[in-house]
């Protein structure tokens, strides 16, 4: 099992529930600690400590799963085999779970004149910097697309918008958000009707169907896809996501992201499988939609396991909570494979949502580690 975030955790606690004692998995990741990806917002905007996000893969209790922290440096898929920094390992099967990558210096100007708050390193510089922010012209800008989290774009105007008020320094401010899309949500015109209402509510620009391509840190001015020009205090961008660069030697990459059989995740190599983030399966890069193919993946590799024909297929449901900041949640589910277009149904908005996020997140986590925390 490649990668320990949200895909990899969910489709190894299945196989260890699943199987027991026969299993032998061994779960390989290069870092220390597993972090919900939203939870990277708390760190950001100062609500959470870095350490009350971080959950330590020691602390997995898993039957017949054994973690190495170990970094990957080479995957052959015909013959399954896996190099890292400490050796080599043969597989009988194969996951790949290794998320995505970011590529900051493909938007000319980012790594000098603004701040990536997706990884978990950004999130920190980002904190450490927004108090200094007292006026001025703030842009939450998409630079490429796919990125993980949809939603994550419109929740961090949002979130800063409260961060500004609780510092006091909200009127001397503006706040202006760059996304591709014409709807915050697209799936789910309830969800996005509700967040325009917010962002007009709270004074934040909206600027849909855009990109920013490149960023002039000396005259501090943000340039669009279609040649508009903004200027910028203060810059978070959503960088260009792309596959972990182990993997593009391997021969599993097509046209970016490693194709899958929507169904089962089984990519082109026998045995071996992709989910999560870094795999083509015509859904958003999220963590709820990584749970989902890991479920799939995890019944095709049973079904092989009991000598089983292998009838379940992946749906391509998920659901999305947003944070509309002041404690308030929304939640969309949407569903991608049903009908001829994405579609999704808006739940509201509320504090009853905000706490069924964090029951999820708890009981992922006792799912996922083994006991309650």
């Amino acid at each position: 099992m490649l990668g320990a975030g949200f895909g990899g955790l969910e489709i190894t606690a299945i196989l260890s529930q699943r199987i027991g004692e026969n299993l032998d998995l061994t779960l390989i990741d290069k870092n220390e600690s597993f972090y919900f990806g939203y939870s990277k917002l708390d760190l950001m905007f100062g609500l959470k400590t870095a350490a009350s996000v971080r959950h330590s893969y020691s602390r997995i209790m898993k039957q017949g799963v054994q973690f190495r922290q170990e970094t990957i440096t080479s995957i052959d898929p015909l013959n399954r085999q896996v190099t890292t920094h400490n050796g080599t390992y043969e597989a009988d099967i194969l996951v790949v779970a290794l998320g995505a990558d970011y590529n900051i210096s493909a938007t000319p100007g980012l790594s000098e004149g603004g701040y990536e708050f997706y990884s978990f390193e950004g999130a920190e510089k980002v904190r450490d910097i927004l108090p200094a922010f007292k006026e001025g012209h703030a842009i939450v800008g998409v630079c490429s697309f796919p990125f993980k989290c949809p939603p994550a774009p419109a929740e961090t105007a949002l979130l800063l918008h409260d961060y500004l008020v609780r510092n006091g320094v909200r009127k001397n401010c503006r706040i202006s958000l760059v996304v591709p899309f014409e709807l915050p949500i697209p799936p789910s015109y309830g969800t996005s009707k509700a967040l325009l209402k917010s962002f007009s509510e709270k004074d934040i620009n909206y600027i849909p169907e855009m990109m920013v391509g490149s960023l002039d840190a000396q005259r501090g001015i943000a340039e669009l896809d279609d040649g508009r020009e903004l200027t910028f205090d203060l810059f978070l961008g959503i960088p260009e996501h792309c596959v972990p660069a182990v993997l593009e030697q391997s021969g599993l990459i097509d046209d970016e992201w490693i194709p899958v059989d929507k169904h089962s995740m089984l990519t082109s190599f026998p045995n071996v499988y992709a989910i999560g983030d870094v795999a083509a399966a015509g859904v958003p890069k999220s963590g709820q939609f990584a749970v989902g193919a890991a479920r799939s993946a995890a019944e095709s590799i049973i079904a092989a396991h009991d000598g089983h024909e292998f009838t379940a297929e992946y749906n391509g449901r998920g659901s999305c909570y947003v944070e509309f900041g002041e404690g308030m949640v929304g939640r969309a589910d949407v569903d991608f494979f049903s009908k001829s277009r994405p579609t999704g149904i808006h739940r509201g908005v509320s504090t009853m949502l905000a706490d069924e996020k964090k029951a999820l997140e708890k009981n992922n986590k006792a799912f996922w580690f083994g006991k309650l925390e």
